[in-house]
């Protein structure tokens, strides 16, 4: 059926042994995803919509191999793994007042939901579609100076067109924009740009 991938995306069967679950989950997709549409992502919807359509279409085709039902944990851990790689050097409390650092992050919650729910198999693939994706879209071309393989659909840009005053990449825009700021900025010869003036006596 054409619809499963939807339905398997979106339904989560709520037991007495799973409600807790899809409460932690539902409170992961909120918290993070809203942090990456106001951070790494913000003024950017059409890279946003690129990276969920890409972590989705992985954890389908990974769903279909692997003969999976439901594909909602995958896709909220995938998000997850974006943000924590993105701002990996940031700490972050978790139960009981634990501290450390985001990139571990995904990997906690893969042992907390071992713990209470007795199976990995969804956080992990989530874990790996969100590395896919933030290595070919990051690490590969930026870190490693590797050929950029990802790139958003231009229907993607005009169905969601980019807000004016969004940050870029990691937040911080890049020097060539930059340096192009400053250029605008800096009048010819380098010295400041006064304006006219007026002579006294003048009306």
């Amino acid at each position: 059926m054409i619809w499963r991938p939807i339905t398997a995306t979106f339904y989560f069967p709520l037991l007495p042994g799973t409600g807790f679950l899809y409460m932690v989950n539902l409170y992961f997709l909120y918290q993070y995803s809203t942090r990456l549409e106001t951070g790494a992502f913000d003024g950017r919807p059409a890279d946003y919509m690129f990276m969920l359509l890409f972590n989705w279409i992985c954890i389908v085709i990974t769903g279909l191999i692997m003969d999976m039902q439901l594909l909602m944990i995958p896709l909220i851990m995938s998000v997850l793994y974006v943000w924590a790689q993105l701002n990996r050097d940031m700490i972050v409390s978790f139960w009981f007042g634990t501290r450390f650092k985001a990139c571990y992050l995904p990997w906690v919650i893969l042992g907390f939901n071992f713990i209470i729910g007795g199976v990995i198999i969804n956080e992990l693939i989530g874990n790996l579609v969100g590395h896919l994706y933030f290595f070919l879209m990051f690490k590969y071309p930026l870190d490693l100076g590797g050929r950029s393989f990802l790139h958003t659909p231009e229907f993607l840009y005009r169905l969601f067109p980019s807000r004016r005053g969004g940050v870029s990449g990691f937040g911080v825009p890049p020097p060539s924009m930059r340096r192009a700021a400053d250029d605008q900025d800096r009048p010819a010869g380098g010295r400041h740009n006064w304006g006219q003036g007026f002579r006294l006596g003048d009306q």
